[in-house]
């Protein structure tokens, strides 16, 4: 299947612009807006390949910077900004995607950024939201204050997690997503780490981790009213 990346720009009113990066396969079937997590940004290879290995299972995905990387800064944006950029990426994947199932989330902070975005006020169009891991908390500081706000998120939710994850100890996290009820479902990716990376004595490749976390997500994804 051929993809299509196509280079844009987005609006944030008062905020200013950042870059975006359409990749949109022939025959889509639905558009995943995929924000990036707190140390990396759009280009990195980690989103290249969930980009590419997603356009090869029929999902579109709409990636973009968020205003800190897009300028090169060190510390993440404050919440109001970071939700300000996914609301735009949300209606602009809208506007270049229409009539496609329309779904938002990403790794670690674009993913926990884009859950308080939902549950402040609903992503226009967005049926359901894919946490490529979850950050529950800090490394080596178990809580889970960071998910106190999933409790206002009314669409399904995918929590996509490594078994090894340092900032979600799925003791933690597994009886959070009991308690939001049938809306969320927990998918452990045997061995992996935060970037869903296994160590070789488990047998495993990080190849086949990433693929099971990529087919997991477009049958989710395919499930979604």
């Amino acid at each position: 299947m051929t993809a299509k990346a196509t280079e844009l720009k987005l609006d944030i009113g008062r905020i200013g612009t950042v870059s975006a990066i359409l990749m949109q396969p022939d025959n889509a079937r639905a558009c995943y807006v995929l924000a990036h997590g707190a140390g990396t940004d759009m280009r990195h290879a980690s989103m290249e390949k969930i980009a590419v290995g997603l356009a090869e299972r029929g999902i579109a995905t709409l990636r973009f910077n968020f205003p800190y990387t897009e300028n090169k800064q060190g510390r993440p944006d404050q919440p109001a900004v970071a939700h300000a950029t996914i609301r735009a990426a949300v209606e602009e994947a809208a506007r270049l995607c229409p009539g496609l199932k329309l779904v938002a989330g990403g790794k670690s902070f674009g993913g926990r950024m884009t859950s308080q975005a939902q549950s402040k006020t609903p992503l226009p169009g967005v049926k359901g939201l894919a946490f490529l891991g979850f950050p529950l908390h800090a490394d080596k500081k178990p809580s889970t204050e960071r998910a106190e706000h999933l409790a206002g998120v009314e669409i399904p939710m995918l929590f996509l997690q490594g078994t090894r994850d340092g900032l979600a100890d799925l003791g933690l996290l597994r009886p959070v997503i009991a308690a939001l009820g049938p809306r969320a479902m927990l998918h452990e990716i045997e061995g992996g780490d935060h970037s869903f990376a296994v160590l070789k004595k488990s047998g495993r490749t990080n190849e086949g981790a990433l693929a099971e976390v990529l087919d997991t997500l477009a049958a989710w994804i395919d499930r979604l009213a």
